[in-house]
């Protein structure tokens, strides 16, 4: 006998929610959040979820209209609310994965907030759960005792990238930390184009809060260079990045992110010219972005798909490793 499947999107996430469904030819149920007077709020199913494999889609990066700790709240919630209705196994897709950077400890007595957080998905009864492109693959696996996926853009980067249809690629992590993402970019796109694609990462210290280096290990000569990190904030990384790049020889320099923040005093970092253009995913609205210098240099790519091609095979048991998921 097949577990029927049910997916919900929370009213946070209803847009993202409603192309994973339209990609995956699946229809959302039916669920209430209500709000009260003091702050509190409800959310419950409203068709039976007994016996069902859930899909719960809640995206919890901070605004437009509620805080990232909001969202989290009304998850846990809901998933406490289908474990009590007796739901057979419930899935938390989380496209962004909040305080997923606080991983490590870099001051005494420094919480690790990732692992709080991991609990209280467990707390709740969580099964599995599905995000992208986290800032830490390992502490993210480590911090979580329930199934973990790692879904990642690369799939939607190759495709970003072979439609540049520059002949001489060179992939850049900008700093050391991100070079397992920028190799995996690199293979794929070494796999689909068939010749051989460049690699480089550039130094980058952090101390006292101030982040500064800029030294380029590689060689990025007359190349389109691709600068991969899993989110923009303020764009002084990848700014940094891509003017170690432009010192280095670089042909044309574009930053490719999965999660595109952009706080306050990104739309003049990212202005610079030394970054000719900044790809980023759907799965965080651009809606703090100001200023049309910055605006025509976004491109955003749909997420959805690879969301949905997940479900599919986590409600049918498949394989994910062609997903480049881990």
């Amino acid at each position: 006998m097949v577990t029927p499947l049910k997916i919900f999107a929370l009213d946070a996430t209803q847009a993202f929610g409603a192309e994973i469904a339209c990609a995956g030819s699946f229809t959302l149920a039916p669920h209430e959040e209500r709000a009260f007077e003091d702050g509190e709020h409800k959310v419950r199913p409203l068709e039976t979820v007994a016996g069902c494999d859930v899909y719960v889609v809640q995206s919890l990066h901070s605004g437009p209209k509620a805080s990232a700790d909001d969202k989290l709240n009304r998850l846990l919630f809901f998933i406490g609310a289908l474990k009590d209705a007796g739901a057979a196994r419930i899935t938390a897709v989380t496209p962004y994965l909040c305080y997923a950077r606080k991983d490590r400890r870099t001051k005494w007595q420094d919480p690790l907030t990732v692992r709080y957080v991991a609990a209280l998905f467990e707390a709740v009864g969580t099964d599995a759960i599905v995000t992208m492109d986290v800032h830490n693959e390992a502490a993210f696996e480590t911090a979580f005792r329930r199934r973990t996926v790692a879904l990642t853009a690369a799939p939607l980067f190759v495709e970003y990238a072979m439609a540049l249809g520059e002949e001489r690629l060179c992939v850049v992590s900008p700093d050391a930390g991100g070079v397992k993402r920028a190799q995996l970019l690199r293979e794929a796109l070494e796999n689909t184009s068939g010749r051989e694609i460049g690699r480089g990462y550039v130094e980058k210290r952090r101390s006292a809060g101030v982040v500064s280096g800029g030294l380029l290990a590689g060689d990025v000569r007359d190349s389109t260079v691709l600068i991969v990190d899993d989110l923009v904030a303020t764009g002084g990384t990848l700014q940094r990045a891509a003017q170690a790049a432009r010192t280095g020889g670089a042909h044309r320099v574009i930053a490719l992110a999965t999660h595109g923040l952009f706080m306050t005093g990104a739309s003049e970092t990212l202005a610079d010219s030394a970054i000719d253009r900044i790809a980023v995913t759907d799965i965080v609205p651009p809606f703090r972005l100001s200023g049309a210098s910055i605006s025509q240099k976004i491109d955003i790519l749909g997420a959805a798909g690879l969301f949905a091609q997940a479900i599919q095979r986590l409600h049918q048991n498949l394989r994910l490793d062609d997903l480049l998921a881990y």
